[in-house]
């Protein structure tokens, strides 16, 4: 298990020009080891009593390696209007790796908390960072306060599940350092699907990169079509008019983004690249603080960036943003299944096969709300879900699936290698896709909701609540454990007054 190791960051005292006598606390202190502050929960909160129709993101550095992690507050500036509920303040799901609260800094009362996960923090589980250290920056967004507030991170104990306070900011508003500006904005914004008021709707901001301005209808195409093959799926369809739906323009000077693994490279608006981790089909940018700015043009909760590329490639991390190679073949799919993991926190329910079988020790439950390690049957996350009758855990012909995965993979594998056209590629996932059809249709359970073993990259002991998925495999549904995950998240943001 890893050790976490505590950074003392402690910002300086300032001194005010015009009054050299006096003073003042700068707008940012901040301590890594006030771990035993008490929070008082009451429950959401007046909005309208503690916060301004503004957000505040605070800009901060994460750097660190596998056994340590440090922080330091990079800047704190406006982000355009508050576009979450007004009414559901307080984060009940708790999903993430890390977690953040904003609490009243004299009465200690909490305001605002957001579960999420961050690069930094996948990247800390590489091999890279067991060898190096790493930097990433990173953001957390809240509702503008109207007084000095303390912002405690939290990151969740692998021993126990929990979460672990391991950084303190206290922030002023009201101070010099603290930018209430905001960003004037030039770009083309296109409406996609607007549906009410950002504080009552799931507002969703899609960006471009890798499109130059003579590339701007295709982006606008590209941004409708895989908008509304999203808004087909369940539970999307049946909340289609909870969401809003933006688009905003930023064109590249050059065509496509960087490919280090073929050596393509470029350097796009956004920064988006392949090839992060040394994965060859993941697809980020690093570039947190230009792609905030772009996207505060309109108000937000989650954002999908467009990749122009024919390279199968993308990522979604939890309530940082979704990337997608828009003309691949299975640009839908990845559209659907990458966003599921931003908005929703779902684990990828696919594993790799082998020809043997090892299970691994595990101790804990997956804080995911997809997969579990089915530690007490009685409790399952979905039992409520289960289909009557359904045999917990549920049998499935798992060896015959595997065997044949095991020789797609080898497929797959070869033809990376070989640096095969696209196409080549695609044909391989439709013969799999096929061929996973005609697999399920004899499966007697293949409808049911149980708990189906091999899940989040491990073969065996961590089970997913339906044979098929689209965090399983490349078919275009969600399980119902999913839909009820996705269906919690947008609940918390489309909230409205409640009835007196």
């Amino acid at each position: 298990m890893k050790k976490l190791f505590l950074l003392l960051a402690l910002a300086g005292i300032t001194v005010s020009c015009n009054q050299p006598v006096k003073q003042q606390t700068a707008a940012i202190k901040t301590d890594s080891t006030q771990t035993g502050i008490r929070v008082v929960d009451n429950g959401n909160v007046a909005f309208d009593r503690y916060f301004s129709d503004k957000t505040m993101r605070l800009d901060y550095d994460h750097s660190g390696n596998s056994r340590e992690e440090h922080f330091a507050v990079d800047r704190i500036v406006s982000d355009g209007p508050w576009p979450g509920s007004r009414f559901v303040l307080i984060d009940k799901l708790e999903l993430g790796s890390y977690f953040f609260q904003v609490i009243d800094k004299e009465s200690k009362i909490l305001l605002f908390s957001r579960g999420f996960a961050s690069i930094f923090g996948e990247w800390s589980e590489t091999p890279e960072a067991d060898k190096t250290w790493g930097s990433y920056n990173e953001s957390m967004r809240f509702p503008w306060p109207l007084k000095p507030v303390s912002v405690i991170l939290g990151k969740r104990d692998p021993q126990t599940n929990k979460f672990k306070t391991i950084w303190t900011a206290d922030v002023d508003p009201a101070s010099r350092e603290v930018n209430p500006a905001d960003l004037v904005h030039s770009n083309t914004v296109d409406i996609i699907q607007e549906n009410g008021p950002a504080s009552e709707k799931v507002d969703i901001v899609i960006l471009g990169d890798g499109y130059t301005k003579a590339e701007m209808g295709k982006f606008k195409a590209d941004a409708k079509r895989l908008s509304a093959v999203m808004m087909e799926q369940e539970p999307y369809k049946s909340r289609k008019k909870d969401i809003n739906i933006r688009a905003v323009e930023t064109p590249s000077e050059v065509s496509g983004v960087c490919k280090p693994h073929p050596g393509v490279f470029k350097r796009s608006a956004l920064g988006v690249q392949y090839g992060v981790f040394d994965s060859e089909r993941y697809a980020l940018t690093f570039d947190n603080k230009t792609v905030r700015n772009e996207a505060s043009q309109v108000p937000y909760d989650f954002m999908i960036i467009l990749i122009n590329e024919r390279t199968y490639g993308g990522g979604g991390i939890y309530n940082l943003y979704t990337t997608v190679s828009v003309d691949n073949k299975y640009a839908e799919y990845i559209m659907v299944h990458e966003y599921g993991h931003h908005m929703g926190g779902l684990a990828d329910e696919y594993y790799t096969s082998s020809v043997s079988y090892e299970a691994k020790d595990i101790k804990l439950e997956p804080w995911e709300p997809n997969v579990t390690a089915l530690l007490d049957k009685n409790n399952l996350k979905w039992k409520e879900l289960v289909t009557p009758g359904t045999p917990i855990p549920t049998p499935w012909n798992k060896e015959v699936f595997d065997k044949f995965g095991y020789e797609v993979q080898k497929q797959r594998d070869s033809l990376r290698q070989a640096r095969v056209p696209e196409e080549v590629m695609e044909a391989l996932f439709m013969r799999q896709y096929r061929q996973e059809d005609e697999f399920f249709s004899r499966e007697k359970f293949r409808d049911a909701v149980g708990a189906f073993d091999g899940a989040n990259y491990t073969q065996k002991g961590l089970y997913r609540s339906q044979l098929d998925c689209i965090m399983f495999t490349r078919h275009m549904h969600f399980c119902k454990a999913c839909q009820k995950s996705l269906v919690s998240v947008m609940e918390q943001y489309t909230a409205k007054a409640p009835v007196k």
